[in-house]
């Protein structure tokens, strides 16, 4: 299988309630369901969560569960709330430096997270881009 037809089959497969609880496609009316502009991939890498908070600027640390081209999941030591901007430190493979990005928190499960990436530059993209590839043929 191809990697297009991988992703392809990522996407297709299933819809993300928005809290991380993913349902078929073909849910029953009753309940809403959101599909992911792109497929999702396994990453663990050690991450840093900066934020803005109560007038000053804090610092978490955490450990990536999945990433796509539009954002990240990640388990973290600290506490945020959904709406929060804060930047991401993320060593990615293939990179020689961590990536620096700004980041809109999108749910919260417990200590679970999901980001969505917010002003990637055209260089920024392609790395990520690059990544995801990668990691499509691990997969």
């Amino acid at each position: 299988m191809s990697k297009d037809e991988k992703a392809q089959a990522a996407a297709a497969g299933a819809a993300d309630t928005g809290t991380g609880t993913r349902v078929p496609a073909s849910a029953p009316a009753g309940k809403v369901a959101f599909t992911r502009r792109f497929p999702r991939f396994v990453i663990d890498v050690r991450l840093q969560v900066k934020m803005f908070q109560a007038g000053e600027f804090r610092s978490c640390w955490g450990r990536s569960t999945e990433m796509g081209q539009d954002g990240i999941g990640a388990t973290l030591t600290g506490s945020l709330e959904p709406g929060e901007i804060v930047t991401l430190e993320i060593p990615l493979p293939l990179t020689p430096y961590p990536i620096k990005v700004r980041a809109i928190v999108r749910y919260r499960q417990g200590l679970r997270y999901g980001f969505e990436f917010l002003t990637l530059n055209d260089g920024q993209r392609d790395t990520i881009l690059r990544v995801c590839q990668y990691l499509a043929t691990k997969s």
